[in-house]
């Protein structure tokens, strides 16, 4: 934890209000979100009955690269994240663009994509609505709540992480009693698809398994609001993975013994199946549910990515504009505003089925990063006690990062690049216009150098 002299934390323009309950709820919260309400379909055209296998590996990777994250943010607790931890661990300023520029096209484009799920089928059962007029004044009024402060989203945050969770043990609920009544077949658990081989389905399962767990980095992007970093922020930290983890694995085994893995796959509500088959549980009901799990991910995720721009300006790798903060709410107002315009603009676009999987490939970069930047940063020795993860961990995070980079499609790989591409232009644009704007303030000064060497 950053301390003065006198054992004080530092001081902060943000509002130091989030306590570890808190924080371990926004983290829940983040890495449950969305996604699984559909994951388990896909999970089940790769793996099978064996859904549980790769959900397995993939929350030990996702431990892995957490470890690091435990590392750095007590080390160095400001907002920015993975790119702040770049520019000190490499010193180029270029490789810390593109590393928050990573994470902030992640970010916005998961928010976008989460905006049209709350305005698509789940909203339907309810209202007949166009998705995308409906999906832009979403993020609107979740811009609304992000702006309105870092405790009152939090609170929003603890609200609707209780409300997804109990829908996800209500299906862990709902199989076991579909499983105590007789019905369904638990020897499923053990099936694979026809022709592939238990190393496949693990390895592919778990890229799809990894995504469900992105959520956790997101939390370095607050470390400035939150009160006693060192102390809580680990804990928080591996309590809500573990935590998750758990309940994923739960709903891993029940969904493919209650509903065979082919039903699974071939549902856009796969979890709607396993509701359906015990019966008893109004469908509206769990769509109410998921419609909430929509809303707290793109809550979560509008907050990582304003205060990223946020840190990123701090540091001087984005237009200064960025860092400027609501002077009542001590919000970074104007990040907010922009990196929601942008995910409006990528919510009335953008092709989101190739985007989801770019989304991937670009944390994994960003994870790669991070988990090269805590041995690099081993040798920078600070002044205050912080976590210090086993030297072999981050090694191995590594190798399971450069293992799931390796299952990506090379049209995801063209698509990152291509994005990446608008980042280095974006970085350089931004430097040039520095550059001009010192040279006109020495211009405008003319005699500062003669009387300085004078």
């Amino acid at each position: 934890m950053t301390r003065t002299d006198s054992g004080a934390e530092a001081p902060t323009r943000l509002n130091r209000s989030v306590t570890g309950p808190l924080l371990f709820l926004f983290i829940l919260g983040d890495v449950l979100g969305a996604g699984v309400y559909a994951l388990v379909g896909e999970l089940s055209a790769e793996a099978g009955g064996m859904v549980w296998l790769p959900l397995l590996v993939a929350l030990v990777m996702a431990l892995l690269t957490a470890a690091s994250y435990a590392e750095l943010v007590t080390k160095y607790p400001q907002a920015g994240g993975s790119a702040v931890y770049a520019q000190r661990a490499f010193g180029r300023p270029m490789i810390s663009f593109l590393v928050g520029f990573s994470m902030l096209a992640a970010g916005v484009t998961s928010a976008a994509g989460l905006s049209l799920a709350f305005g698509g089928d789940y909203l339907g059962v309810f209202l007949d609505v166009p998705a995308i007029p409906t999906a832009i004044v979403f993020l609107a009024l979740v811009a609304a709540l992000n702006a309105r402060g870092i405790k009152e989203s939090m609170r929003a945050n603890l609200v609707m992480t209780a409300i997804e969770v109990g829908g996800l043990l209500l299906v862990v609920v709902l199989g076991a009693i579909v499983l105590g009544r007789g019905d369904g077949d638990p020897a499923r658990l053990l099936e694979l698809p026809a022709g592939t081989s238990a190393a496949a389905a693990t390895l592919g399962g778990a890229l799809i398994a990894f995504y469900s767990f992105v959520g956790f980095e997101t939390s370095a992007n607050v470390a400035e609001e939150v009160r006693d970093v060192r102390r809580v922020y680990p804990r928080a930290l591996f309590g809500a993975l573990v935590t998750a983890g758990v309940v994923y694995l739960l709903v891993g085994i029940v969904a493919p013994a209650v509903v065979a893995p082919e039903d699974l796959s071939a549902s856009s509500g796969p979890l709607l199946e396993v509701v359906r088959a015990a019966g008893g549980v109004p469908l509206q009901l769990f769509s109410v549910v998921a419609l909430i799990a929509v809303a707290n991910g793109a809550l979560l995720t509008m907050i990582m990515s304003s205060r990223l721009a946020y840190g990123m300006a701090e540091e001087g790798l984005l237009p200064a504009p960025l860092a400027r903060v609501l002077p009542n709410r001590r919000t970074p107002v104007v990040a907010i505003v922009v990196t929601t315009a942008v995910a409006m603009v990528l919510t009335a676009t953008g092709s989101l089925v190739d985007l989801a999987s770019t989304v991937v490939l670009l944390l994994l970069l960003v994870f790669l990063s991070t988990n090269l930047a805590v041995l690099v940063l081993r040798k920078d020795h600070v002044d205050h006690p912080h976590f210090r993860a086993w030297t072999p961990v981050p090694v191995l995070a590594i190798g399971t990062c450069l293992g799931l980079l390796t299952q990506q499609e090379a049209r995801h790989w063209l698509l990152a690049g291509a994005l990446l591409a608008a980042g280095v232009v974006l970085h350089l644009l931004t430097r040039r216009r520095s550059q001009e704007s010192a040279a006109e303030r020495r211009a405008s000064t003319p005699d500062a150098g003669t009387d300085a060497r004078s």
